[in-house]
């Protein structure tokens, strides 16, 4: 499409003289053309013309520089039919080994966080999306040539931290053995005895919980002690679940390594007269000149960080020290106000960092009454690990428990993660066992099916002897070359705006375009030119829908 926009770009040039960007869009297959476009329509009011006259202009023009045929139709399309060879000579000469990926990002490095949990806590099934989808962003981002920093941004500091310290010291004291899932229990514990507390106009627990708040900033040696088992207790299990998911991240720094720096730069800024200082004490940054009118609060009264002041601390480390172009945060729609605050305060301070908020919506399941409602523990599954756990389970019930233990694994992940990209990240996903583990329909199974058929094909050919083909006409393959054409374009667009529903509809479109052209298009009894021709093709799609599932974060079983 880029191409043919160039030629008729040209070719409007040269009869007009006016420079345009014609608008072309890929016809669907029930209608005649592969391409159509509506220059002609954009050109009417500029040439005070009838449209379908200058559109009969532009096609005898372009008719003479084109192969192929090209036709006006209704008030003044221009539909551009292209054959087969033409189109397959189009993928051999662009056909690369990183065929899809381009390098409008050279020089550019991007930082991208995810999945940012906080220490001492479980990993839920809350925390799948920023994992999925912030490891979806990376790839996408190394896809179009970026040098691409990833940071799992532990919440390590703040409230949670003076909670669990608390809840340690009353119910676990010097336990050697302490899991993930007693922290958790610790802190459920200690919420509902603060709400009690709070109820009864009392605070001593709240005011232990900030005395150690206070004594890890000052760096206690107790304090810092037990954040780092905290944190080593954390880790261990984090590293478990992520590696499930097949995800990881170059760094692994905590709020705590931007304490100092935030708290520096609050008092920087402060003196600039950036900051405003409260009459108790507290920092604030008013932001009204952004359209903001509630001011974000910097410093506590009693003078500790907040997640504003670390994260103030962390743009400009990532600025100065990482050398970052662009900033993505993997975090949920529940914190678009927040950094939309954080990114108006950046602006104000001369933080040069091109920010962007990668949000999502919730994660549902549906009750037994059959409504969809937000996944809760006391409902249904929210540990992830119980979540994988019953995923390879329905795997091994659904494909054969025959299968290898790492084929099992892959077509589990590969079906949650499939059924986040599948509908676009701003709305919620529903999590339906019954739809998601299928062999029909929009799944991952379905996609990694379709390759996993197309490699068997390809290695039961694999000492057939290929012999020439220019002769072949690819007319049954136009559907699928279309596609694969327009595959770099796509990798292309959606960075912009990290649409990656629209790189797993582009998987599921050419797994069922493939299942269509092997109907059409058999491979194995057809005369040797014709099948040499149906392999070349077979391993083209197979490259690039293994290439587009792989930046969803997919992988391709052995067999199904």
């Amino acid at each position: 499409m880029d191409e043919l926009q160039e030629k008729i770009k040209t070719c409007v040039k040269s009869l007009y003289g006016l420079e345009i960007a014609p608008n072309i869009s890929a016809v669907p297959a029930e209608l005649a053309g592969d391409y159509a476009c509506n220059v002609a329509m954009q050109l009417a009011g500029k040439l005070g013309k009838n449209p379908r006259e200058i559109a009969t202009e532009i096609v005898a023009k372009m008719s003479e520089e084109l192969d192929a045929e090209l036709t006006v139709a209704g008030p003044g399309f221009i539909n551009i039919a292209l054959s087969g060879q033409y189109l397959q000579k189009k993928l051999a000469e662009n056909w690369t080994e990183h065929y899809g990926e381009n390098q409008s990002g050279e020089g550019k490095v991007a930082l991208v966080e995810f999945p940012s949990i906080n220490i001492a806590k479980p990993y839920s099934v809350g925390h799948l999306r920023p994992g999925t989808q912030g490891w979806s962003a990376k790839r996408l981002l190394e896809a179009n040539g970026w040098k691409v920093v990833s940071d799992n941004h532990l919440g390590d500091v703040g409230t949670p931290f003076g909670i669990w310290a608390v809840g340690f010291g009353r119910f676990e004291k010097n336990a050697d053995d302490v899991t993930i899932y007693d922290l958790g229990k610790i802190y459920i514990q200690m919420k509902a005895d603060l709400k009690a507390e709070a109820e009864a106009n009392k605070h001593e627990l709240a005011d232990e919980v900030q005395n150690w708040l206070m004594r890890l900033e000052a760096g206690d040696e107790e304090a810092v002690q037990l954040s780092e088992r905290f944190k080593s207790i954390s880790l261990k299990h984090m590293h478990e679940v992520m590696g499930r998911l097949g995800i990881a991240t170059d760094l692994e720094m905590g709020e705590s390594c931007f304490v100092e720096r935030g708290k520096d730069a609050v008092k920087k800024y402060l003196a600039a007269g950036k900051f405003e200082e409260n009459d108790d004490g507290s920092v604030i940054c008013r932001l009204d000149e952004y359209g903001i009118d509630v001011p974000m609060l910097m410093q506590k009264s009693n003078g500790t960080a907040l997640y504003a002041t670390t994260d103030l601390g962390c743009l400009l480390y990532r600025e100065e020290e990482v050398g970052a172009d662009l900033v993505v945060y993997a975090v949920g729609a529940e914190q678009k106000f927040y950094f939309e605050q954080l990114f108006a305060m950046a602006k104000k301070l001369g933080i040069k960092l091109n920010c962007y908020h990668l949000w999502y919506g919730t994660i549902d399941q549906l009750s037994p009454e059959g409504k969809r409602e937000k996944m809760s523990s006391r409902k249904g599954v929210v540990l992830l690990e119980d979540m994988l756990d019953d995923a390879e389970k329905r795997v091994s019930e659904n494909f054969g428990s025959e299968l290898e233990a790492d084929d099992i694994k892959k077509i589990a992940v590969g079906a949650i993660k499939f059924s986040d990209f599948v509908a676009d990240r701003k709305t919620g996903i529903l999590y339906d066992p019954n739809k998601i583990f299928a062999l029909t329909g929009q799944s991952g199974p379905f996609c990694q099916y379709a390759d996993v058929r197309m490699r068997r094909i390809l290695a039961k050919n694999a000492d057939f002897a290929r012999v020439d083909f220019a002769d072949y006409d690819f007319e049954a393959e136009k559907p699928v070359l279309k596609m694969l054409l327009d595959y770099p374009r796509l990798v292309a667009n959606v960075v912009e705006n990290f649409e990656m529903h629209k790189i797993a509809g582009f998987c599921f479109e050419l797994a069922q375009e493939m299942n269509r052209y092997y109907e059409a298009a058999p491979i194995s009894r057809a005369d040797d030119a014709t099948r040499s021709a149906r392999l070349w093709l077979v391993e083209r799609a197979d490259a690039v829908l293994a290439h587009a599932l792989d930046l969803l974060g997919i992988e391709i079983p052995t067999r199904m």
